[in-house]
Order: structure tokens, then C-alpha cells, then sequence
């Protein structure tokens, strides 16, 4: 196997507390526990040689590997054919009951054996700490125990698999290290079900135990996918992107993150390695709206009762009374530091975890948060309560003081502030919707100041964001720079799809930023960001793109690129953050940002071709 695979490569497997990655190669290369955003166990994908692994495959090289999600679920299977048989490798994890916080979470890998027979290697070599800490190994009949301080991982076997004490002990980088072997014939089984937290001593499982888990995990998922009310076309690839989204939620705060890796480059070699384990204001809010559109009303209601905890606690600071991300649970503590122990995934070095961009000003998060709450509001799925309606008018104060300013944008720029045109949209878009909301509820505000500070963002952004030599609406005040941002202008109400302002903007970026269906952010060269290198197309940009076309009525084109960009997904119908030039998937993976956009592109397109059809 190369000592790096493909970011496509990989399947997603979780219990809404963390989640980990498997290879093609059946290799678990990801996982953090005891939550996403918690330090790294296992961290091969961003370095082979110290940042731990769970390998179970064929023992014989020259096989052909398969992966699929058992149907509904997040279940996954990875078949390995090879010259004596063909087996397969069943993971997942366990969603923990009640939702709540827990420590304890378990990684089930089921060997099988469908025909013939074959031998399985594994190989546990855990890397806690980002690879930073030392562990030691107890190994018993029954399986083994690794410790690192206060964290420890617990393996249990079961059928076939046995551990012999004296033979499976390997020196690792770390510590000792499990290096086994076990024959495997068709209609039997092997299982290994690792555990983090106190776990207790580990023992042999019974297969029936195994079995029930992996009943139950499937049971999970097909109730949650029941609930969807989702019955368009693309069905397959909205439900695969539903349930990635539900994947990436922590259950306990019902915060989404953006993604569940950290550090996979924008671009190979490059410096644009940057830490998703986090909920962005405007992704969180985003993802939700998403599922909303599909039915699902516990996750929204959840995520905006964590959303107005973050208003009520006022924590932004000098850049405003909320700050852009936070950790699951709330905290706004993201400290960025550099792993530089791991070389980064394929040489793509700094290694960051924490994020520096967490104390950035970027204004369009309230319009993103509002039209959060605005949306569930519309559809009963929370209840506006007096305090928090309170201190919601506090921030629409604050932002009424606040929008005319420079700031760093939706794309967390670092090479200065900026008057950009989307965060004026947004911010127009929060007191669009506060207004609506007091109207419906009669809820008190200050509701002449917010409607006059949205009509003077309205005519500014008419004024100062047009380009008339561009002839399109641009990045920012005084640049000719367009910017795929501002392909959201639509969505939000704040022009028709049919204004000759919006057509002529949407010619434009067609022209430069659109390569073959997929869609640039920006140009970089023109529009420096203080980084160095370039980026591929952004895959959230095409599907904004296939939205806008379907609202101006391009249906044909929104259905081809829409049918192009399905393509680009990988194996499992999963998206990383970017599109590289060969097609390969670029950036974190999977992006929950790619999947609610690819879900909102469906139902605006499917709605439009249902009633075109209806003529």
C-alpha cells in the first residue's frame, strides 16, 4: 500500500461523538477520541511512521479491494479479492444511547470470508497524542490494553482472531505495538472491537455480542434515514450526503463540525493545512438549514438552541458577540499550534490543529445564524422565548453599529481586512430576517433602526459592490475581483434570479471562474490572500453554481453540471473541500460545507424540473 493514499480513498465511519477514517486498504488512518475535536489516536494519514494505525487486510499482497456502505446505513464493508477467496471487512461504530456525553467509544472491524478462505494481518499501533506520547502495552488471552497517561484504548477479539502473548508483540515508535495473524474460511468470522475510556479488562467477545452491536448500528441508521422526507431525484446521493452530515454532528451539543480531519493540504506540497474539527457559525448553521429542507427538525432545533447559548454568552469579544467557530461543546478555546513532529500528508507541511481564524471579524456569520433561526422558526421546529429573543436584539444592536466596517470574509482570509461585498449581504440578510420574525411574533425590537441600517447596506451594496466596467457584482468595494461567495446573493432573497444585475454577475463568473462546471472561490493572484500557492476549484462553489443556474431557469445546464459534479465524488459519494486539476479530492475530507450545498442544489433543482414538468 502506498504509505499515503488517496484522500478519496477513504470511507467514514462515526457515533456522532467522533469518527474515524478507513482506507481502501482497510487501514484505520484517522481517529480522535474521545470527540472529533479531541487529540489524534490514530494519524498514519498525516504521518506513516509515528501517527498510528489499525490495519486488518489480506496478509497476501496482490489483492483488489471494493468498499461500499451496507444500504442505509453507515455501515462499511471493504471486500478484498485475491487468488484464494474473497472476504470482506465490516466497520463501524456503535452510536451510543441517550445522546448525551460519553467517553467510551468503540471501533467494531468484523472479518468475514465469503468464499474460499484467506489469512488476515493486523496491526494496532496507536499514536496517542498526536503521536506525542509514549503508551505502554498489557497484553492477555483475551486481547490487550494500551496506556498513555490517563487515556487508554482496549482491544477485545472474537471468533477466529486470538492474540498469543508471546507472539504478537512488535516494538513501535511509540510503544509496543500488536502485530497478529489469523485464518479466516468462508462462514467464518473474526472480530476486533477497540475501546477508548475505561473500558475495563478486555476479554473475549462472544460472537452474538459482535453481531447484536452491528445490528443495532444498522437498526440506527435506517430509522434516522426513514425520517427523511426527501423523495426527489438524486435520492442515493442526498441520503448519502444527509447522513454525512449527520455523522459530522456531535450529539451531546448538537453542533455540526466542518469536517472530522485536520490538517489535509488545499494543495499537495502547500501550506493550506488548516484544522475542521470545529463549528463555524455559518457551516453549522448552513448544515442544518440543509437537513431542515430534508425533514429532519430534532437536528435543528438542537443546533439553534447551541447557537443561541453562544448569543446569550456574548464570548466574541472585540470582533463581535459571537466569534466564528468553537468547539463542540461550545468553548471558544482553538488555539492554533503546529505539529511539527508529522511530516503532513504527503509532505503538505504545517501540520496545524487549533485555528488561528477562530478570533477573525467575518460578518456574515449573523446573516447565516439568522436565517438558521429565521428557517426554524418558519417551521415550528423551535419557539422564540423572550431571553433568548433578548439578547438576539442585543446582537442585531451590535451589528447594526458594526457592518459598515472592513473585515476578513468567508474565506478566513489572512492578508487583511477587507469591505466585502458578501459580509454586507449577510449582514443585510440577519436584519432582513429579525424584522420578519418580530412582525410575525410581535416580538419587541428596535425595529425602525434595523429596518433602515438593512436599507442603507441594500443601497450601498448596489452602489459600492456593482462594478459597471466589470459589469458583475465584485469581491469587495473598489476591485474588479469576482468572488463564487456571492452566488449565495440569490438564495438569500437579497436579488431575483432574473435581475439584469444578477444575470450579467453570473456571465462573469462563468466566464473566469467557472472551468468545466467546477468553480474557483477566487483568483488568487488577483485578489492576494496572504498565502502562498494556489487552490483547486471548490466543490460548495459548483453546487451554489447549480443552484443559481436552476433559479435563473438554466435548467439544462444546472442538471449537466450538477450530473458532472457527481462524478467527482468519490467511490462512497463522499466530497473533500476541493477538486485538484487531475480530479483528485484536495483538502479535508469528507467536507460537511460540499454535502448540505450538494443537498440544497438537489431540492432547488428537482423543485424547478417538478414544475417544468408540470406545464
Amino acid at each position: 500500500m502506498d504509505a499515503y493514499p488517496l484522500i478519496a480513498d477513504h470511507g467514514l465511519i462515526g457515533d456522532l461523538h467522533t469518527a474515524a477514517l478507513v482506507t481502501t486498504d482497510g487501514e484505520i488512518d484517522w481517529f480522535c477520541s474521545p470527540r472529533f475535536d479531541s487529540p489524534s489516536v490514530f494519524a498514519s494519514l498525516l504521518d506513516p511512521e509515528r501517527g498510528g494505525r489499525f490495519r486488518l487486510a489480506p496478509a497476501e499482497p496482490g489483492y483488489v479491494s471494493k468498499q461500499l456502505y451496507l444500504p442505509g446505513s453507515a455501515v462499511l464493508i471493504t471486500r478484498f479479492m485475491t487468488p484464494g477467496g474473497v472476504g470482506e471487512v465490516c466497520d463501524f461504530m456503535p452510536v451510543p444511547d441517550g445522546g448525551g456525553r460519553a467517553d467510551n467509544h468503540r471501533l467494531v472491524r468484523i472479518a468475514r470470508v465469503v468464499r474460499g478462505q484467506m489469512r488476515y494481518v493486523f496491526e494496532c499501533a496507536p499514536g496517542f497524542d498526536y503521536g506525542r506520547a509514549g503508551h505502554v502495552l498489557d497484553l492477555t488471552d483475551g486481547g490487550a490494553v494500551f496506556r498513555a497517561g490517563e487515556r487508554q484504548l482496549t482491544m477485545h477479539v472474537a471468533g477466529t482472531f486470538t492474540l498469543d502473548p508471546a507472539g504478537v508483540r512488535v516494538r513501535g515508535p511509540h510503544g509496543d505495538v500488536i502485530q497478529a495473524s489469523g485464518t479466516v474460511r468462508a462462514g467464518q468470522v473474526g472480530a476486533v472491537v477497540l475501546e477508548t475510556g475505561a473500558a475495563g479488562p478486555p476479554r473475549r467477545l462472544e460472537p452474538a455480542e459482535v453481531q447484536s452491536m452491528f445490528e443495532d448500528t444498522v437498526a440506527f441508521w435506517r430509522r434516522w434515514l426513514g425520517r427523511s422526507s426527501y423523495r426527489g431525484r438524486w435520492r442515493e446521493q442526498v441520503d448519502r450526503s444527509a447522513m454525512t452530515l449527520k455523522l459530522l454532528t456531535y450529539a451531546p451539543s448538537g453542533a455540526p463540525v466542518a469536517a472530522p480531519t485536520a490538517g489535509l493540504p488545499e494543495q499537495i506540497g502547500g501550506e493550506r493545512n488548516w484544522d475542521y474539527r470545529y463549528t463555524w457559525i455559518r457551516d453549522g448553521s448552513l448544515s442544518v438549514s440543509a437537513l431542515l429542507g430534508l425533514g429532519y427538525v430534532d437536528e435543528t432545533r438542537a443546533f439553534v438552541e447551541w447557537l443561541q447559548d453562544r448569543v446569550q454568552e456574548q464570548a466574541g469579544g472585540g470582533s463581535g458577540p459571537l466569534k466564528i467557530m468553537y468547539r463542540v461543546d461550545g468553548s471558544p478555546d482553538l488555539t492554533e499550534e503546529v505539529l511539527g513532529h508529522f511530516k503532513g500528508y504527503r509532505g503538505s507541511a504545517p501540520v496545524r490543529v487549533g485555528n488561528g481564524a477562530s478570533d477573525q471579524l467575518q460578518l456574515d456569520i449573523y446573516g447565516e445564524a439568522l436565517s438558521a433561526i429565521y428557517a426554524a422558526d418558519r417551521n415550528d421546529s423551535i419557539a422564540i422565548e423572550y431571553d433568548g429573543w433578548t439578547h438576539l436584539a442585543r446582537t442585531l444592536g451590535w451589528l447594526c453599529e458594526h457592518w459598515d466596517q472592513a473585515e476578513e470574509g468567508i474565506w478566513e482570509t489572512r492578508g487583511g481586512r477587507q469591505d466585502f461585498v458578501y459580509g454586507r449581504i449577510n449582514s443585510w440578510t440577519a436584519l432582513d430576517r429579525a424584522v420578519r420574525m418580530a412582525a410575525d411574533h410581535g416580538l419587541p425590537g428596535d425595529l425602525a433602526r434595523w429596518t433602515t441600517e438593512r436599507d442603507r447596506i441594500y443601497r450601498q451594496v448596489m452602489d459600492r459592490g456593482w462594478n459597471e466596467q466589470r459589469g458583475a457584482f465584485v469581491q469587495h468595494y473598489d476591485t474588479q475581483v469576482l468572488d463564487a461567495a456571492l452566488l449565495r446573493m440569490v438564495q438569500v432573497g437579497f436579488v431575483t434570479p432574473r435581475d439584469r444585475r444578477w444575470l450579467s454577475t453570473l456571465d462573469a463568473m462563468d466566464t473566469e471562474l467557472v472551468s468545466d462546471s467546477l468553480v474557483y472561490r477566487y483568483n488568487p493572484e488577483a485578489s492576494p490572500d496572504g498565502l502562498r500557492g494556489s487552490e483547486g476549484t471548490f466543490s460548495l462553489c459548483t453546487f451554489w453554481y447549480v443552484d443559481a443556474l436552476a433559479r435563473a431557469g438554466r435548467l439544462d445546464q444546472a442538471v449537466l453540471i450538477f450530473e458532472k459534479m457527481l462524478t467527482y465524488a468519490n467511490h462512497l459519494g463522499l466530497y473533500s473541500e476541493e477538486i485538484g486539476l487531475t480530479g483528485e479530492q484536495l483538502g479535508n475530507f469528507p467536507q460537511a460545507f460540499t454535502h448540505l450545498a450538494l443537498i440544497n442544489a438537489a431540492l432547488s433543482l428537482n423543485e424547478r424540473l417538478e414544475r417544468r414538468a408540470d406545464r
